[in-house]
């Protein structure tokens, strides 16, 4: 048995720069088949930085307070999106393959506060994650595969043209 207080998990947020405070709790807990991480997003950040989607991992949200915006779709356009909201005491989840943003609208006053869970792992395979970007080389919003590179920065490649992207 392990037991932690969120205020005592370290904030470990995105490279990308998208959230001040992301508390990994699974990892402090050291579970192996399940992802817990909490958020405070202010207004105008997003829990992960983009549309994106888990081919091996279902994810689950749960609003604590405040209200979430996802943009939801079943294809890597987000031209096709459907934004469906999340507010304090409701839970949304994603199956593997589904494509979602989930972020505090920038004209919000309050910060939302929540948890992302996933599973069947506490750990993300990288290369099963497919993130929609504007690709420079071809000109088209297309799903980028994604890796973590040595230095914890990210790098995308274009599933058209094989462009690479770091970031």
């Amino acid at each position: 048995m392990r037991k932690v207080a969120i205020d005592e998990v370290d904030i470990e947020n995105s490279p990308l720069g998208v959230h001040s405070v992301r508390r990994p709790v699974s990892d402090a807990l050291g579970t192996e088949h399940f992802a817990m991480n909490y958020f405070e997003l202010q207004p105008g950040e997003s829990f992960s930085g983009g549309l994106h989607t888990h081919h091996d991992q279902e994810e689950v949200f749960y609003v604590q307070s405040g209200e979430a915006t996802f943009e939801v779709t079943d294809e890597p356009d987000s031209s096709t999106t459907e934004a469906v909201t999340a507010g304090a005491g409701e839970v949304i989840r994603f199956p593997p393959g589904e494509f979602q943003e989930g972020y505090n609208d920038a004209e919000n006053d309050d910060p939302v506060v929540g948890f992302a869970l996933g599973a069947p792992s506490s750990k993300h395979d990288w290369e099963a994650i497919e993130s929609v970007m504007h690709c420079g080389d071809c000109g088209e919003e297309t799903g980028h595969s994604m890796s973590l590179t040595d230095e914890g920065s990210f790098s995308f490649t274009c599933g058209e043209c094989g462009n690479e992207i770091a970031m």
